[in-house]
């Protein structure tokens, strides 16, 4: 089978935001006829979320297809930090109420600090909104799943904001473990670290599960859409430098499932951290292995025989680098506001994610 009928078959996963593999072009970001469609009207509620800028940049870079109502940021000081951003250059500043109160709105996009992100996120579906909701969704699991009931009560998706998602390798690695070519998965590897400085460690230090809750739920985000939820999960936590804070900055959690082992690591203490980010999935009849994670991914594949175009043994995947880190996840959202597909990732998937992140972060 050739490269461009086996990129033909991923797109029949139903998924989005998959680039060619060898040096095919992506068909996925093209607006395609959406300029012909009315506009999303979307507003942001926050600033303050580590993502906030690069969402509301997504959001703006698409005007064919979104109509940014406004931006809502209480906090008078950061609007005065904001404003000569290039990004909020022509925003206009509104109240939460103003927002919700907008005729024809039909989506909010909520990037507060993580604290406030399921109060918020409960606000404006009580308002019927669609969300794309920031990460991770708080420290509460029931309050997490009590959002999640009442978005399927009001039929509103939550798009949660797990960068990875829409990562090329990430889809291709769904792919591939989805249509048996590693056999059964066995082993799933992950690590997610930077350096961060003394700022940082401050303000993450007011979260119990340190790092591995805010960072590394990406990677277990991907490990629960590919073996669903753990049967058990176990968390290491350090505290490197109790004299200075309580910061949890360097973590290991084990999730067990019956037929694999899961480890994710996360240090925060690390000067590689960031370019060394890796994930790699094995099982008896290959290994699939992503390093570097972004911002352009490169991968790995073996087989114990051959697959497609893809022949037994090692060999390199390479994939076109996406256009932006938030672009597929904006225009996927705006198709299930618009009724054209459902999202892959359900409210059930959500919290057995939320779950594991708790758990493998040590706060539950």
């Amino acid at each position: 089978m050739n490269h461009e009928s086996a990129l033909n078959r991923r797109q029949t996963l139903g998924i989005v935001g998959v680039a060619a593999v060898s040096g095919l072009h992506s068909t996925v970001f093209a607006n395609e006829t959406s300029a012909a469609k009315p506009r999303i009207k979307i507003g942001q509620i926050g600033t303050s979320h580590a993502h906030a800028i690069g969402k509301l940049q997504a959001i703006e870079k698409f005007p064919e297809t979104f109509e940014l109502v406004g931006v809502v940021e209480p906090n008078r000081d950061r609007r005065e930090q904001l404003k000569n951003h290039e990004a909020f250059k022509n925003v206009r500043w509104m109240s939460e109420k103003e927002l919700l109160a907008t005729d024809g709105l039909q989506a909010v996009a909520v990037e507060t600090e993580v604290a406030q992100l399921v109060p918020t996120a409960m606000r404006c579906l009580q308002a019927g909104m669609h969300l794309h909701l920031d990460k991770p969704a708080g420290e509460s699991l029931s309050a997490c799943q009590e959002m999640h009931r009442l978005a399927e009560k009001q039929s509103r998706t939550i798009q949660m904001g797990y960068m990875l998602r829409y990562n090329p390798a990430f889809q291709f690695a769904k792919r591939v473990a989805s249509e048996g070519w590693l056999g059964k998965i066995t082993e799933i590897n992950g690590m997610m670290g930077k350096l961060i400085n003394d700022a940082g460690r401050k303000d993450l230090a007011r979260y119990e599960g340190g790092g591995m809750f805010e960072l590394a739920c990406h990677l277990i985000d991907q490990v629960v859409w590919l073996l669903g939820k753990p049967t058990h999960v176990e968390s290491f936590v350090r505290r490197t430098y109790p004299e200075k804070d309580s910061f949890a900055d360097n973590q290991l959690a084990v999730l067990e499932y019956d037929d694999a082992l899961v480890t994710i690591r996360c240090n925060h203490i690390d000067p590689m951290g960031g370019p060394r980010r890796s994930f790699s999935i094995t099982g008896t009849e290959g290994t699939f292995a992503i390093e570097p994670l972004e911002p352009h991914p490169k991968a790995q594949l073996g087989l114990a025989r051959p697959r497609e175009n893809f022949r037994k043994g090692f060999q390199e995947v390479s994939f076109d680098r996406p256009s932006g880190r938030y672009d597929a996840e904006f225009l996927d959202l705006a198709k299930v506001i618009r009724g054209e597909k459902k999202l892959a990732w359900d409210g059930d998937h959500d919290v057995a994610t939320h779950e594991a992140v708790l758990r493998a972060s040590g706060v539950l």
